[in-house]
């Protein structure tokens, strides 16, 4: 299979058609070889526009969803970004090229070391896996100029949206118990959280994600 052909089209007729039009994110989507972060036997699917079961009960978060939730985060080159729950470290390998840093949190050893080890391959530098409980962000190097759930949740945690800085952004799916999926941008303002719907999306619940405490803005 020509995967460069594949991602090509990937960037030009399913995302760049969607109301994706931020340059800086088609280039690091075009850049970053999807296919090396699904299971071999799953790599002719890699540039299908639906998420990928890459085992163990997790998914690569579909790439229209991801692009739309860079699109709305306004990744700058110098800032600090936290990325949730992205398993085989596909997305932080595609914030790798938007943002001067990537801090990876999985919850799974397993996870931390395969992500690790494929942008390790890849000669990115800038991003670091680290593994800890998923809802509960990663307070050690907080505050974040950007934190990005790469997969739906129930509901955003107050832990995690108290991790970013003054300024800060966060983009997650939220999916409610029987509603439908939207792609969600908080940002945070001295000590307060504006919130805003932006896109109808669906993608794969992450673990610990099933009841989260609810935050009042």
């Amino acid at each position: 299979m020509d995967f460069a052909a594949a991602r090509l089209n990937m960037v030009e007729n399913q995302i760049r058609t969607n109301k994706v039009d931020d340059s800086r994110v088609l280039s690091a989507l075009a850049a970053v070889p999807r296919e090396v972060f699904v299971p071999k036997p799953m790599r002719g699917f890699a540039y299908v526009d639906d998420d990928i079961d890459v085992g163990g009960g997790r998914s690569l978060i579909e790439p229209l969803v991801l692009a739309r939730l860079l699109q709305i985060a306004a990744i700058g080159s110098d800032e600090v970004v936290l990325a949730i729950g992205d398993a085989t470290g596909y997305v932080s390998a595609v914030i790798a090229r938007l943002a001067q840093t990537v801090v990876s949190l999985e919850r799974d050893a397993e996870w931390v070391n395969r992500a690790s080890a494929t942008l390790t391959e890849l000669g990115i530098d800038n991003a670091a896996v680290v593994q800890g409980r998923l809802d509960q962000g990663y307070p050690a190097q907080a505050p974040y100029d950007v934190v990005v759930i790469a997969g739906a949740v129930g509901e955003i945690p107050p832990a995690i949206c108290r991790q970013l800085s003054d300024g800060g952004r966060l983009v997650a799916v939220v999916s409610p118990a029987g509603g439908v999926g939207k792609g969600v941008l908080v940002v945070r303002v001295g000590d307060t959280w504006g919130r805003r719907m932006v896109f109808d999306a669906v993608t794969s619940t992450l673990p610990g994600f099933d009841a989260p405490p609810r935050f009042v803005f």
